[in-house]
């Protein structure tokens, strides 16, 4: 099994950043596999091996990582003045210790999801307590990249290049079963037989279109819809319901693909390594995703997405150290870049945004909070410091009437396999979100 390092696309975009690039975007067709189509119009495709090649040389990692976002993207942090009032009093502790990598975190109802490698520890989301683990059993999965919940399930991404389901117990003492593999068995059987349903994935190798050839990078679900993508630069859309897979976009990307994020309306978002951010949607008279936009603004892979809860801004974190806020217009179906929030020393790894506030976690070890003012700039609330490592996943564990009253709690994780928690405190406002011109960055 190949084991990918994280800093692996920020290497290789770094490098492929002096070749020119086209910015006009492919011919969606081309692309597009489903339940509907046949496999022939994506064979122009096919000859071309879609895994990313995990050799190349990671000798000057550290001025890759040290490129900065196009200087034409203008800052939209607002300057600290005489007149701004800030008091946040911050508090951290140490949750837990991992003699592996933290690669993601999740939070679901009353609990706390930790993958390391490839097993999911469970806490609670109030008081930290450890409650039990999953998949400690199957090491062959590769490590965990991805959590996403459906309805009373778990949806878990691997390196292996499955989607594995888990059962949701209703009670804390219940144990976690395996539900379902995607693709399921099912799903295989009736597609095996035919020549059509294979595609290429690098020379001398087909695989069921159905299927991802390299890790599951990234999750996200909407309505009864899984998304799925993957280092083998596809989109796929999964039925929850049946878990079978209903579409393909064999190549999403012309590189690794890191990162999708899905709107309330259907709108799909993917990130890659190729330096891109892509726009797919569905219209009324398609039986496919389109690709209706390509995003390029980003120096460097992108490594991370996150949207505000309408989906009207899309924040986008990659290896130029950079994140890039992009606006929808309403002349047009896409995101256009209105400004860069910078002050990371190295590359960002991850996003989340909730109620107004967005935190970026990044390869220089730190977290920063930041909250979007009424004119649009945007104040840096606060910067966490205490990890020795990179920090790979964030997660929100408060509740809504905390964040009402002034006070979010969050949970990092980093690559030196530490779990910390975050309780950050705004006085002299009645909410974080509302009026407040906070600063408190470095």
């Amino acid at each position: 099994m190949r084991v990918r390092s994280w800093l692996l696309p920020c290497s290789t975009a770094a490098a492929s950043s002096a070749e020119p690039s086209n910015n006009k975007p492919p011919d969606s067709s081309s692309y597009l596999i489903s339940d509907a189509s046949s496999l022939s119009d994506t064979s122009a495709n096919s000859s071309s091996s879609s895994t990313p090649s995990s050799d190349t040389s990671c000798s000057s990692l550290q001025s890759n990582l040290s490129l900065q976002s196009l200087p034409s993207i203008p800052s939209l942090q607002k300057l600290p003045t005489a007149t701004d009032s800030f008091n946040v009093t911050l508090s951290q502790f140490p949750v837990a210790s991992f003699k592996l990598p933290i690669s993601h975190l999740a939070v679901h109802g009353a609990y706390l999801y930790v993958a390391t490698a490839h097993v999911i520890n469970v806490y609670d989301r109030i008081t930290f307590s450890h409650i039990t683990t999953f998949n400690a059993q199957d090491s062959s999965s590769g490590s965990v990249k991805g959590i996403a919940f459906l309805h009373r399930e778990i949806l878990t991404s691997h390196q292996d290049g499955k989607i594995r389901v888990w059962n949701l117990p209703e009670k804390k003492n219940n144990q976690f079963k395996l539900v379902n593999t995607l693709p399921t068995v099912n799903d295989r059987l009736r597609r095996f037989i035919l020549p059509k349903n294979y595609v290429n994935v690098r020379r001398h190798k087909k695989v069921l279109w159905i299927q991802h050839a390299d890790a599951v990078t990234g999750l996200a679900v909407n309505n009864d819809s899984i998304y799925s993508v993957s280092w083998d630069r596809s989109l796929k859309i999964w039925r929850g319901s049946n878990h079978r897979c209903i579409e393909s976009v064999k190549a999403a990307h012309e590189d690794a693909v890191n990162a999708v994020a899905v709107s309330a309306r259907g709108t799909v978002y993917t990130g890659s390594a190729d330096r891109k951010i892509r726009v797919w949607e569905k219209p009324e008279t398609e039986k496919r995703h389109v690709l209706v936009a390509t995003l390029e603004k980003h120096k460097s892979a992108v490594n991370a997405l996150a949207l505000n809860d309408d989906g009207s801004l899309l924040f986008s974190g990659a290896c130029d150290r950079s994140v890039l806020v992009w606006e929808r217009e309403d002349s047009a179906k896409y995101m256009a870049v209105i400004g860069a929030l910078r002050g990371h020393k190295n590359a960002i790894l991850c996003l989340i945004y909730v109620s107004e506030l967005l935190l970026s976690g990044s390869a220089d070890r730190t977290v920063r909070v930041w909250r979007r003012g009424a004119d649009g700039s945007y104040n840096c609330l606060s910067v966490l410091e205490g990890h020795k490592k990179p920090v790979k996943s964030l997660v929100v564990v408060s509740e809504p009437e905390e964040m009402l009253n002034g006070v979010v709690s969050v949970c990092s994780g980093s690559l030196d396999g530490e779990l910390k928690a975050w309780k950050i405190s705004f006085s002299n406002i009645n909410s974080p979100l509302r009026n407040s011109n906070i600063t408190n960055c470095r």
